[in-house]
């Protein structure tokens, strides 16, 4: 009988978008605990152009080839021995095995069940798969890592990116201030999204316009003019710089303990708790994802090019299964 197979999208070396092509391989077998998932559609992450170029998670995953991606909105197709939280049928959302390989640019993933988590039942799959790796990323950068209180001042750096317009709306959530650098097009939507304060970064050097702030989120990143070292200047004693791109460099840690501050490396981990609390929110009308395109799957270079543009609002998402 022959081996199932499915259609996905390798890479056989590092580079540009354009190695990544189209391919046919063989459809994985879920293990005890795991599920097989369908893949009905895969976010785009700037993880993925990172680690597609050898930068990113290219040294957990090794030498090409590969399948990239992370973000998986899709239905249970099997379920492995034990398995007693998912059954076929069920509409799942998540970001299985990061940072090691989870392969979503493909018509199937296995993972362990409980990296998943139902779907929200108001998102379609092209919005729960704009979710996981972004949600997670700003749910756990401020609930796990900042401890956010109500009433505290946040600054978040790209707001409107992926992370970014989560990051403003569950901090809006939480209770806090929250201030965003985006630039001046977005501001708009920002505020209904609740952002209180926007600074536009292509003509306003953040440091002169927000005041003191008790947590910085910073997905932009020292490589970007310094932002997370320009970063401790804003804190107000005893606050926190999350630096989410390449973590924290040692010059950013000594120079936050000379400042009196603090500052953090960070990287996202799976988490279904958490997927379920924010499926919850969405479902509640209380948090919204935006996606800005939806392309198939086999233009997943396209998306890579217009990520790494780096205008996009909110997220690109590649549908595998219609």
């Amino acid at each position: 009988m022959p081996t199932p197979t499915m259609r996905a999208i390798s890479q056989d070396a590092f580079g540009g978008p354009e190695v990544l092509h189209p391919v046919e391989l063989p459809r994985p077998e879920p293990l005890p605990t795991e599920v097989l998932v369908r893949v009905h559609s895969a976010g785009v992450n700037p993880v993925d152009w990172k680690t597609r170029a050898g930068r990113g998670m290219a040294g957990v995953l090794g030498e090409p080839p590969f399948v990239l991606g992370w973000d998986v909105s899709g239905v249970v197709e099997e379920v492995g021995f034990g398995v007693t939280v998912h059954e076929p049928g069920d509409e799942v959302y998540g970001m299985p095995w990061f940072p090691r390989a989870a392969g979503a640019y493909a018509e199937y993933v296995t993972a362990p069940a409980r990296q998943f988590a139902a779907k929200p039942a108001t998102a379609g799959h092209d919005q729960a798969a704009a979710l996981p790796l972004a949600a997670l990323t700003a749910w756990q950068a401020l609930v796990d890592t900042a401890h956010l209180q109500p009433g505290q001042r946040v600054l978040i750096h790209a707001a409107a990116g992926g992370v970014g317009h989560l990051a403003v709306q569950f901090a809006k959530h939480l209770g806090a201030y929250v201030i965003g650098t985006a630039s001046a097009a977005k501001h708009e939507w920002l505020r209904g999204l609740g952002a209180d304060e926007l600074i536009d970064y292509t003509t306003t050097r953040f440091e002169e316009a927000t005041g003191d702030v008790d947590v910085v989120i910073d997905l932009v990143g020292d490589v970007h003019d310094a932002t997370s070292t320009r970063s401790l200047t804003v804190l107000s004693p005893g606050g926190l710089v999350v630096a989410v791109p390449s973590g924290a460099s040692p010059e950013l840690f000594q120079r936050a303990e000379t400042a009196g501050v603090r500052a953090t490396s960070f990287l996202v981990e799976p988490d279904g708790p958490a997927l379920r609390g924010i499926a919850d929110l969405i479902d509640r009308g209380e948090v919204a994802v935006e996606v800005e395109d939806v392309l198939p799957l086999e233009r997943a270079a396209e998306a890579h090019e217009r990520g790494e543009r780096g205008r996009t609002r909110g997220k690109l998402v590649l549908r595998v299964t219609a």
